[in-house]
């Protein structure tokens, strides 16, 4: 993402309570799992915060949202990084890095920006586990509370 500030290079995603910065990372989720396109089951995790690096802990966080899916049978899988490398593109993100990892199972990795919404992906293709899935995070800018607020940890 661009337009950084001085949190080590983590741009800035305006100002918003940690409430509904997670919101809109669960919402960034929710439409990368609809660009996936099969059936299959994501994990219950929800999102999280953090620190900005460099920052007033107490002004400034980060939302992030680990989860992972698995498709309805393993061979599902294939196809669907290639998919998500081409239609993540079409909704704004620009994928920085797309390739196979250096793990003995050289799972396929692919990280996009979308500098609009102020967020980053990172998406592993798992193939060779049992069973396969597709590992992902999606981690924001770094957001400010607003005045009188405070961040809510969670």
């Amino acid at each position: 993402m661009t337009d950084t500030d001085d949190s080590g290079g983590i741009p800035s995603a305006g100002i918003s309570t940690s409430e509904k910065a997670a919101d809109e990372a669960k919402k960034v989720s929710s439409e990368i799992y609809d660009l996936i396109g099969i059936k299959g089951k994501t994990s219950k995790t929800g999102a999280g915060v953090t620190e900005c690096a460099g920052k007033d802990r107490e002004k400034y966080f980060q939302i992030f949202h680990p989860w992972s899916f698995t498709p309805a049978s393993a061979n599902q899988l294939d196809g669907v990084m290639e998919r998500l490398k081409k239609e993540l593109p079409k909704l704004g993100w620009k994928v920085i890095d797309y390739g196979p990892d250096t793990s003995k199972n050289k799972n396929i990795n692919l990280t996009a920006d979308n500098d609009a919404r102020k967020h980053s992906v990172k998406i592993v293709e798992m193939a060779k586990t049992d069973p396969p899935s597709l590992s992902l995070m999606v981690v924001s800018g770094c957001y400010q509370v607003p005045d009188g607020e405070k961040i809510q940890r969670f």
